[in-house]
């Protein structure tokens, strides 16, 4: 930040509803956070913010900028105001550094009202906004990473093996898919493309990292805290008799159970410090997606404390269901058995406004897009995992992967 511009502007006013928000995107660098339509754009070189390692200071110093700001904002509903778009490393031993962002121009939508934000420095002009017509349809080339199939089967008998030693109670491991688009690539296409095929997801893009996630890690919005917690997987039946079974042997596995109990104690372990009336469901219920069955719990408490959003985040990640049981020797297994560093993947990823309000899910169903700086084709790297617990195999847990790679990569096709 400029040392002699210390505050920010921001203005923020109602305006003529917008049927489509990825259209106000830059088609090279989207900035987005949508869900049925719903959400907010960024627009223009944000102001990127610098990137604490320490979480506690990335949370001081996000307060720092908003308190300074000047805020004008007279319709105060979520994602109103200053806010900032955030994409952070799962492992703070990533060489990735995360993101935090705050671009001049917000364009948003909610509950059937949408709303313009312009953010600046004080002596910077406004930006105007307009909507760019879409690219031409492209597709990725893909193919193996640095994790091939053979390598993955290996990887969890090891994990399996570190389960019956005691090391951990579980792990979560993943794989990679390597590949390219053409250089020029309108990646719109690809937000909406997830967005469309998974309505019911946090359809994303946060510095290159473009996905569609179940799981909301975390929301703050004036004082209520909620979570999801997604953990044991099974695909969907082809008809709807075999689809039924399906859930039913997944809410009936007691592999899956287990598995998803881990996470579930995670998260209300870290939140029960900031938080009071916190409850969650007492069973998991199957939740629906269009290519895959998911355990799930909702969490809902009343915050106690100033905890920010980012503040939440810092506690809660990583939860058991994207890194494992018990979490510290959990990130031993994965930093041995992973022969990649997973960057923003099962990272945190959404945004925080002024007041510390925000909406954060797991970077799931995802990819890095990484423009070379010599220019060219853009690399891409997408990822997938499954949690191993001690009655996981081997070849199940690689089929596991190879459906949540759908969304990403059938949005790539």
């Amino acid at each position: 930040m400029r040392a002699s511009r210390p505050r920010l502007l921001v203005e923020t006013r109602e305006i003529d509803p917008i049927d489509d928000l990825l259209a106000f995107t830059d088609p090279a660098r989207p900035l987005v956070w949508q869900r049925r339509g719903e959400g907010m754009v960024g627009l223009g070189e944000p102001l990127a913010l610098p990137f604490a390692s320490d979480a506690d200071a990335r949370a001081d110093r996000w307060r720092e900028l908003a308190d300074a700001a000047v805020v004008d904002d007279p319709l105060e509903i979520p994602g109103t105001g200053l806010v900032a778009f955030g994409a952070l490393p799962f492992d703070r031993r990533s060489a990735r550094p995360g993101a935090l962002l705050v671009p001049p121009v917000v364009i948003g939508r909610r509950d059937g009202r949408s709303w313009l934000t312009r953010i600046r420095w004080s002596d910077d002009a406004a930006l105007a906004p307009a909507a760019t017509p879409y690219g031409a349809h492209w597709s990725a080339t893909l193919g193996p990473g640095r994790q091939h199939p053979a390598g993955y089967i290996a990887s969890v008998r090891e994990a399996v093996a570190a389960i019956a030693a005691g090391e951990v109670s579980k792990v979560v491991l993943a794989r990679d898919l390597a590949g390219t688009v053409p250089a020029g690539s309108d990646l719109r296409r690809l937000v909406r493309a997830l967005a469309s095929g998974y309505p019911d997801t946090w359809a994303f893009a946060v510095d290159g990292l473009i996905g569609a996630s179940p799981e909301t890690l975390v929301t703050v919005e004036q004082g209520t805290v909620t979570a999801r917690v997604l953990a044991g997987t099974t695909a969907r039946g082809t008809d709807p008799d075999t689809d039924a079974a399906a859930a039913l042997a997944l809410a009936t596995s007691t592999k899956d159970q287990d598995e998803h109990q881990f996470a579930v104690r995670s998260v209300l372990a870290a939140l029960d410090p900031h938080t009071r009336a916190l409850r969650s469901s007492e069973q998991p219920f199957t939740l629906k997606l269009p290519n895959v069955w998911h355990l799930a719990t909702d969490v809902e408490g009343a915050l106690s404390d100033t905890a920010s959003s980012l503040d939440l985040v810092a506690a809660l990640h990583p939860t058991a269901a994207v890194a494992g049981t018990p979490t510290p020797a959990a990130l031993d297994v994965i930093r041995r058995l992973e022969p990649f560093d997973r960057g923003r993947y099962a990272g945190p990823v959404g945004w925080i406004d002024q007041a510390g309000d925000g909406e954060w899910a797991i970077a799931l169903r995802c990819a890095q897009f990484d423009t070379p700086d010599s220019g060219g084709d853009v690399s891409l790297t997408a990822y997938a995992g499954a949690g191993i617990v001690a009655a996981s195999d081997p070849e199940s847990e690689l089929l596991e992967t190879r459906v949540k790679f759908r969304p990403i990569v059938e949005a790539l096709a």
